[in-house]
């Protein structure tokens, strides 16, 4: 059972199975835990270190093979919509089963999972080249394989979120959260550069081979682990209404179900950068493929730093979430109206850092605040609803882009990301029956949220504990 940061939020554990001596056991080994501090601190983690370094191969492999798609689709059809179609089919199934994939993780051993998934994507990475490098590939090819893999993520998705507590424990759950993504965003760095090179000099099916074969890694490393240093986590036996079990769950609990609504808002209307930053690189400031080059290049360098930034603290509060989130929207909205190319290219940075924050400190409280049984599910409703809503994000905010002009459409989003913020702030601190209080004196918590007024129910004041401990 987790004891972590959020576990004050958490169920309590089912202790008619568990002796005082695995009790003083697990405090033990969680107080350990907790001294090891750090930026890298997970990857002293054998297990871990092994996942991260199998991760970091198939990620790089994951951004070539993104590129090598789209320019594909677009050489086969020269349609920019069709490029859109095939973004649309991969987040797609996403949106449609993501809450059954959840189910799937809670009843099965996740390693095995993640060793069928992993090599499933490595399969379609195969088949794709196959077709690419024997001259038959067609449009319908690539639409088909992109669905396939957006219903293999359907399952790996959940199953790899919550698996990471199963390596790390809870005391390292947040660093290794952090971690994910600062590997995920190193890759976001090298696999589009990559691809470029191998796209004019070997062509797009050898692209495409090398993220298939890049799967190896992680299969490689989910096998090289040790099943003993694993953290033990219990499993759902298969049963009727697992899935309507688990949206109660979540729904009757604001420090879960408020997170997971602002990863919905920020990530389907904040989230649109490959619209915003080719509108901007083509008919804001007039520089072409090279200049949405690098704009990308400061997007991810700055999601880089905001993993290493989250890495490096040690608890995860949904006042930071929410106070990421408003300066998040508030700097899309001052960005849509730079007037030179070099003030809107500097301010990507700190874009890309607050983006980062916003996703990991809701991803860390939301499993650090869940009961393991329930991680699964609780994790695909997050993914559900951060990556499902771009399929009705993007061609919103497209549209929106095309006939209004691409300042609008990044200063409606940045709108809507920082309404958000404010809108769950407001509503946390009302349910909680707390009041934000700033302290600017030397030595004190500067911002937090604290109770209005003393509770008269027993049942409130443990929900305002909950709400507090967590702001």
């Amino acid at each position: 059972m987790s004891t972590g940061s959020g576990a004050d939020s958490a169920p309590a554990p089912n202790i008619h199975h568990e002796t005082s001596t695995t009790r003083q056991h697990t405090q033990h080994k969680e107080h350990a835990e907790h001294q090891r501090t750090g930026m890298f601190s997970s990857l002293k983690i054998r297990n871990y270190r092994l996942f991260a370094t199998g991760a970091v191969v198939s990620n790089t492999g994951t951004w070539m093979a993104r590129i090598t798609q789209d320019w594909l689709v677009l050489d086969l059809t020269g349609s920019a919509a069709a490029v859109g179609i095939t973004t649309a089919l991969q987040f797609l199934p996403m949106l449609l089963f993501g809450l059954y994939g959840g189910v799937i993780a809670d009843r099965y051993p996740k390693r095995t999972l993640l060793l069928f998934s992993q090599a499933a994507l490595g399969l379609c990475g195969v088949a794709l080249a196959a077709l690419t490098l024997s001259g038959h590939i067609q449009v319908w090819h690539v639409y088909l394989i992109a669905f396939l893999l957006g219903m293999v993520t359907v399952v790996d998705n959940p199953a790899r979120q919550s698996f990471v507590s199963e390596m790390v424990g809870p005391g390292q759950l947040r660093n290794a959260v952090s971690l994910n993504s600062a590997n995920f965003q190193s890759a976001r760095l090298i696999g589009p550069a990559v691809a470029g090179v191998l796209i004019t000099t070997v062509g797009s099916g050898w692209a495409f081979m090398l993220n298939g074969l890049s799967f190896l890694a992680p299969l490689a490393g989910l096998l090289l682990m040790r099943q003993s240093e694993m953290h033990k986590a219990e499993r759902v036996a298969r049963g009727k209404g697992q899935l309507r079990e688990g949206l109660r769950y979540v729904s009757g609990r604001p420090e879960l179900i408020w997170p997971i609504v602002l990863v919905g808002f920020v990530g389907t209307f904040g989230f649109n950068f490959p619209i915003w930053l080719s509108a901007f690189a083509d008919g804001v400031f007039h520089g072409g493929a090279g200049l949405y080059s690098f704009f990308n290049i400061l997007m991810a360098a700055g999601s880089l730093a905001g993993a290493l930034l989250s890495a490096r603290r040690r608890s995860s509060r949904l006042r930071m979430l929410v106070a990421a989130a408003m300066a998040f929207g508030l700097l899309q909205i001052t960005a849509s109206f730079s007037p030179s190319m070099w003030l809107f290219a500097m301010l990507l940075v700190p874009i890309g850092m607050l983006g980062l924050t916003v996703n990991i400190t809701a991803n860390t409280s939301v499993q650090m605040a869940t009961d393991p049984a329930m991680r699964g599910r609780v994790m695909s409703l997050y993914m559900m609803v951060f990556a499902g809503g771009t399929p009705v994000g993007a061609p919103l905010l497209g549209w929106v882009t095309d006939t209004y002009g691409a300042r609008v459409g990044f200063a409606t989003g940045g709108v809507i990301s920082l309404l958000a913020g404010v809108g769950v702030a407001l509503v946390l601190a009302r349910l909680g029956g707390l009041r934000l209080k700033l302290d600017l004196r030397r030595g004190h918590q500067h911002v937090a949220f604290v109770p209005k007024a003393p509770l008269r129910r027993q049942d409130d004041g443990v929900r305002a504990k909950e709400l507090t401990t967590v702001a």
